[in-house]
């Protein structure tokens, strides 16, 4: 872990002449990019401290918009340090800010819905997931290009939902479409391998892990060999994949995949 953050690492400070009541926007930019910094660490304090921040500075400043970028930022990351309470609340704040700025139906609210179907499928409270997953794609496929990966990452999360859920027809529908759109974009094997293991997880919910043991093991050396892309950019993103993929490697027993990527990972967090 990094030391305490200081102010003048990431203070944009409030203009002292601005009248009362007016809205000056964050950088959002800006701080993505010194979150993403942390994050290639696995530096998770100074993520958090990061993003409280720059959330009330959004408040104090009127910035809805803003407001917006810090807590979907928020949500993914109590989700990933499992943390359900403060996911929650930053769910719901979620809601609110969509519905506050009239927002509904714009590509923003859809990545917000996606945010957090994502954080509730995480919770083990898929069945609130789906109904917003739906309402994501339902404006992603609208208004984004068919190869955004936006909507491959949609598709991706939304298929695992539906696969807890039972419909594993419509689960298969998505993992594809989200391996076509992946294929589609430069640099994206690590999601590709991401759904391939999405897919080994739903087959086993299907039919059993001893009646899908050679569809699995296929998907395992798919995700293995995308993971081993030549020319991929070994930065943070690809650093949490292999994080990711590496305990499920361990549950279908690739014990010596397990150990690769969770080594990999280690090595480019201390790295950055």
């Amino acid at each position: 872990m990094s030391d305490y953050l200081k102010k003048e690492d990431y203070e944009e400070p409030r203009c002292v002449f601005c009248k009362e009541g007016e809205i000056k926007r964050i950088d959002s930019g800006r701080v993505i990019d010194r979150l993403d910094e942390y994050l290639s660490r696995n530096d998770y304090q100074s993520a958090e401290r990061h993003l409280k921040y720059w959330e009330q500075e959004a408040e104090l400043n009127g910035d809805g918009r803003g407001l917006i970028t810090v807590c979907n930022e928020l949500v993914g990351l109590y989700r990933k340090l499992g943390r359900e309470n403060e996911a929650g609340c930053a769910c719901e704040k979620l809601f609110e800010l969509i519905k506050g700025e009239g927002l509904e139906g714009t590509v923003t609210a859809a990545t917000a819905y996606l945010n957090i179907a994502t954080a509730y499928k995480a919770f083990s409270r898929v069945k609130e997931a789906v109904p917003l997953y739906e309402k994501a794609k339902e404006i992603y496929e609208r208004e984004l290009p068919r190869t955004d990966t936006r909507l491959g990452g949609l598709y991706n999360n939304m298929g695992l939902a539906l696969s807890d859920t039972g419909d594993f027809e419509q689960a298969k529908q998505c993992f594809a479409a989200a391996l076509n759109i992946m294929a589609e974009n430069e640099g994206c094997e690590p999601e590709q391998a991401v759904t391939y293991l999405n897919m080994a997880t739903s087959a086993e919910n299907e039919n059993g892990l001893e009646n899908s043991e050679e569809f699995i093991a296929e998907c395992v050396l798919k995700a293995d060999s995308l993971l081993e892309t030549e020319g991929l950019k070994h930065d943070g993103n690809y650093a949490f994949v292999c994080e990711k993929c590496a305990p499920v490697f361990d549950y279908f027993g690739f014990f010596s995949l397990n150990r690769k990527y969770s080594e990999r990972a280690k090595q480019i967090y201390e790295r950055n």
